[in-house]
């Protein structure tokens, strides 16, 4: 059965060489969290203490600040990152849709980045040959497929990338945050493909700081702070603790269409 399990999960990252600012930078851009200093070796602590359970079914968005941790939480609930104290347990195959751009070639054509990152996500070639023509309609790059990836402007790309995402079958789909260098009449087309793509995952966990896009695609979320669980619990409840407020009271009017939700109406004034 398709399920995420972590028991009492840390994981740290030491830093061999202290002196190096910019080393420590990157990193602590990267994976949030703090610095210990108990060690002859500075280490960062960028997850402590998580405890999750995600199965079939699951729907789980995170929340949280830039450096929270939610990315490196991604990475310990795909595999990429192993623990440095407690467990984790991964049954299914994932699909860590972690930055659009990765597994793509500059140097090579549209058609045979389709190919290479499809695989990269675990489908096979003969998967990936039966929607090259889906894909290729959705990004509506035309001629432009046949020309090399570094000819593409950052918006096309975006278009290229995404239309393999929404194309895969996966059973465990983690996703964190990517869409944006595109119109809004194509964001608005990917959109229905995202959602597509979540209702085909056997379970998601998707990390994001749009409310609309969360509360379209997930049910569930988990609030990291500085490395830690700050909060879990239904997605609603866990959006008014973070931001303070509501979640609905911001909704697009297109978001509360699709969920069949009314608008809550603010009263000004005695009126």
């Amino acid at each position: 059965m398709t399920s995420i399990e972590v028991w009492n999960a840390s994981v740290d990252f030491p830093i061999f060489d202290a002196k190096s600012r910019s080393l420590k930078k990157k990193v602590l851009g990267k994976v949030g969290g703090k610095i210990g200093t108990d060690s002859k070796v500075p280490v960062i602590e960028a997850l402590h203490d998580i405890t999750v359970s995600v199965h079939a079914g699951d729907r789980v968005g995170l929340v949280g600040h830039n450096g929270a941790g939610k990315s490196t939480l991604l990475r310990l609930l795909s595999g990429i990152y192993e623990p440095t104290r407690g467990s984790a347990k991964i049954q299914g195959r994932v699909a860590p849709v972690f930055d659009l751009g990765v597994g793509m070639d500059q140097e090579i054509s549209g058609y045979e980045n389709i190919m290479i990152r499809g695989l990269y996500l675990g489908m096979t070639r003969k998967q990936m040959e039966k929607r090259v023509d889906d894909i290729a309609d959705f990004t509506e790059l035309g001629d432009y497929l046949s020309m090399p990836l570094r000819t593409y402007s950052t918006g096309m790309r975006v278009r290229l990338a995404l239309g393999v995402v929404t194309s895969i079958d996966p059973e465990i789909l983690l996703l964190d945050e990517g869409i944006g260098a595109v119109d809004s009449r194509f964001l608005n087309k990917a959109r229905d493909r995202l959602v597509d793509l979540v209702r085909r995952s056997g379970l998601l966990v998707f990390a994001s700081h749009q409310d609309d896009l969360l509360l379209e695609l997930c049910t569930s979320a988990i609030w990291m702070d500085e490395g830690h669980m700050r909060m879990q619990g239904s997605l609603r409840d866990v959006l008014k603790a973070y931001k303070g407020k509501d979640p609905f009271q911001n909704i697009s009017p297109e978001t509360a269409a699709r969920l069949g939700i009314e608008r809550p109406v603010s009263v000004k004034g005695g009126e």
